[in-house]
């Protein structure tokens, strides 16, 4: 992702671009599901979507499904759209809950497009200017990850980056202000540049292993530290969202494609053995094992900085969320958008270095607090666990979202948010977090002509899905890919 977009930005500048990457190093690859802005993303290189749908067995993804969170037996969906539409510029949600108080005992599910798209395992691509902002949402992808690379390496080399196989021995620093000069590699070569992007990884062999910048530990506030991920046999058809299944001592993730099922399990090893959840996850697979299962363990939390002198850390380098929001290729994303707006000339400005760490510092500071936030409001006393996500101090900056909207329904979005209010309100109500008070506004409106017109928006959000094909139709006429049996 970096060497593409960094090819994209530098076609008509004079900058060099070299790829080091290492066949002998498997990668983790459990990033396969993504969230909206990987559309964009790929837009913005140019790249034909429906072609790389194909290249990388991809399939659509309209939210997460998840299951036993809430309770044991419960469940609800995280769409990637808004709940109806707003009202003499007042937010939906706060004529729900002034209604509900007053019995009318609606659902607020009921007013979201995406949410019944999903239930009938139905797609279609948004219009771009949707006759009604009830029928605009956003949509993201479950691909193959390694495709998806494949499928850069040869985007950023046709561009003319040059890609070398070959894997990093020494890094070396000047002496005089400790900026890297160079990489040695393990077969003698010395990779000398100006800039150095660290996609080493857990191990941080630049960022942290030569500047030293340090990691700031969560595991205090999000206690999976642990996973272990396998491939299976797609059984039935590949439905438009992801599904997110609470388990025991952590969650498990089933993640569609065309041609296969990604699984995994996210747990906390102080609960739980690796080889309890290795066998947990396998005895709930649906259809054949493809590949052996692999075992990893992190450490929840950032670097320090993700930006130290010449050196940019991206993907598990800079940091690492578990993937419960599917945020783990929107940070790289992200991280490349705000390296592409400060891109640095040879003096290394300071404050530009300063604004994007404060920048990413701030999003992954979001992300975990919604990642706590799906612990810390569930019911479940089941486990240990579980008691102990309930029991646990949340950060002050959760704590204030959360009291002000227990308050009065307001939603906070604070600037490099990557969930807009829409995402926080469904983790508020799946979880049965009603508000004491609403917007006075709300309380002020007509009760009859309200009703009427939520029954309106209802009728045609059922009409307008009713209309939408079937999500494997949409992939058969439009992105089929060509399966691996059949190559």
């Amino acid at each position: 992702m970096a060497a593409a977009s960094l090819a994209k930005f530098s076609e008509h500048r004079e900058v060099t671009i070299t790829l080091v990457e290492s066949s002998q190093i498997g990668t983790v690859g459990v990033g396969e599901a993504t969230i909206p802005g990987i559309v964009d993303f790929n837009r913005n290189l140019g790249i034909d979507e429906l072609e790389l749908i194909k290249a990388t067995q991809a399939s659509f993804k309209l939210g997460i499904q998840f299951e036993n969170w809430n309770k044991l037996g419960g469940d609800f969906f995280h769409p990637f759209a808004d709940y109806g539409m707003e009202i003499q510029q007042v937010a939906f949600h706060h004529f729900i809950h002034h209604l509900n108080r007053k019995g009318a005992g609606l659902d607020l599910t009921d007013f979201s497009f995406a949410i019944q798209l999903a239930k009938q395992n139905k797609f279609a691509q948004p219009h771009p200017n949707p006759p009604t902002p009830l029928a605009d949402y956003s949509y993201a992808y479950h691909f193959d990850a390694s495709l998806y690379a494949a499928y850069l390496k040869k985007f950023s080399i046709n561009l003319g980056v040059k890609w070398i196989d070959g894997e990093v021995e020494d890094v070396k620093l000047n002496p005089q202000d400790g900026f890297i000069q160079a990489i040695q590699l393990k077969d003698g070569q010395c990779i000398e540049g100006q800039f150095f992007i660290d996609c080493t990884g857990f191990k941080g062999l630049l960022i942290e292993q030569a500047l030293n910048t340090g990691y700031e530990d969560w595991s205090h506030w999000l206690f999976c530290d642990a996973a272990v991920a396998v491939q299976s046999e797609l059984v039935g058809e590949p439905t438009p969202y992801t599904r997110s299944i609470a388990r025991e001592n952590g969650w498990q993730w089933r993640i569609p494609l065309q041609h296969r099922m990604g699984n995994g399990y996210i747990y906390a090893s102080h609960f739980q053995s690796k080889e309890k959840a290795e066998a947990m996850l396998l005895a709930n697979i649906e259809g054949g094992v493809i590949n052996k299962p692999r075992h990893f363990r992190f450490t929840p939390g950032r670097r320090k900085n993700i930006w130290n002198k010449n050196c940019f850390a991206l993907g598990l380098a800079s940091g690492f969320l578990e993937p419960l929001e599917s945020t783990s290729i929107s940070l790289i994303q992200t991280a490349i958008a705000k390296l592409l707006r400060f891109f640095p000339d040879t003096s290394f400005n300071p404050f530009n270095i300063a604004e994007v760490n404060r920048l990413h510092n701030s999003e992954m500071e979001h992300i975990r607090d919604f990642l706590i936030l799906h612990y810390k409001l569930s019911s479940r006393n089941d486990s240990a666990f579980w008691r102990q996500c309930q029991e646990a101090e949340i950060p002050e900056s959760l704590q204030h979202k959360l009291g002000l909207y227990k308050s009065c329904g307001h939603l906070i979005e604070h600037e490099t948010e990557s969930f807009e209010p829409s995402s926080w309100l469904t983790m508020y109500n799946a979880f049965g977090v009603v508000p004491d008070g609403v917007d006075m506004r709300a309380s002020m409106a007509n009760t009859d002509s309200l009703i009427k017109n939520l029954q309106q928006m209802k009728a045609s959000i059922q009409g307008a899905v009713q209309q939408v094909i079937s999500h494997q139709t949409f992939i058969d006429r439009h992105c089929k890919a060509r399966m691996p049996k059949d190559s």
